[in-house]
């Protein structure tokens, strides 16, 4: 199952670690590695990237980054290609990325002996970014016709388990996902509260707001990393926030 059918399709460029996340995960779907293994791996793999820039070692930074996005997109893969979705993943998954999120943007503020409080602006832009793609990338998903339904557009109260995962597991990790969510979500609904009437948002459209995906923001970090520019990723994603009114004026202007 894929996440979109293939007229919803769009050129996502968060996305660019797809097609080697899915070749990982069709070398371990017969085996006993599982998709939470494959999403703990993605994890470790942030941790790593945030350790070598505290070191100073900016290459292996970047290294790690972007494997972390390739690792990220196969956890998903590897659950559709062995029919085991997952609300216990997928909010694994989300967590794991704001906590990194946090680490990534606190450490450069660390090293570049910066603000936190600017550190910590730039974290909060990027989880608004990446909420207002979420937002218009669910809404598609949930219109598609045998798109993936996982991800709900509006998420207040826990789910029921999936076959194969316990209720407990599923609240505990709700319940978790939502106090680090929640308060963007609420933002970008009261920023576009009519945008989950729009059944489809135009290819174009689509490849526009991906550049506020996880994947595209940390594709950003990894090439500003060894290119030495450490001391203006903070103020490049403060600013980088600021384009979340154009996106939204866009929808609102151009998509009825």
């Amino acid at each position: 199952m894929s996440k979109l059918n293939a007229q919803d399709k769009f050129l996502d460029l968060s996305d660019y670690g797809r097609p080697m996340g899915k070749l990982f995960a069709n070398q371990v779907s017969n085996t006993f590695i599982t998709p939470i293994h494959v999403t703990l791996l993605f994890g470790i793999c942030g941790l790593i990237a945030i350790y070598c820039i505290l070191i100073g070692n900016y290459w292996g930074a970047s290294f790690f980054i972007i494997l972390k996005s390739i690792i990220d997109a196969a956890d998903g893969e590897l659950a559709r290609i062995n029919k085991t979705p997952s609300y216990t993943g997928r909010y694994l998954d989300s967590v794991f990325d704001i906590i990194l999120n946090f680490l990534i943007f606190m450490t450069i503020a660390y090293v570049t002996k910066s603000s936190f409080l600017y550190a910590f602006f730039a974290f909060f832009g990027v989880q608004l970014q990446g909420t207002l793609y979420n937002y218009y990338y669910v809404i598609l998903r949930n219109s598609s016709e045998g798109g993936d339904k996982t991800s709900k557009i509006f998420e207040h109260e826990s789910p029921i388990a999936l076959p194969g995962e316990g209720q407990r597991s599923v609240d505990i990790l709700f319940s978790i996902y939502y106090l680090v969510y929640g308060f963007f979500d609420k933002i970008i609904h009261v920023l576009d509260p009519e945008a989950f009437k729009v059944k489809k948002f135009p290819s174009w459209f689509m490849t526009l707001i991906s550049i506020y995906g996880l994947g595209f923001q940390l594709l950003i970090i990894a090439v500003m990393l060894p290119m030495n520019l450490i001391q203006y990723i903070v103020p490049f994603f403060i600013v980088y926030s600021f384009f979340i009114i154009i996106l939204i004026s866009i929808r609102k202007i151009k998509i009825i």
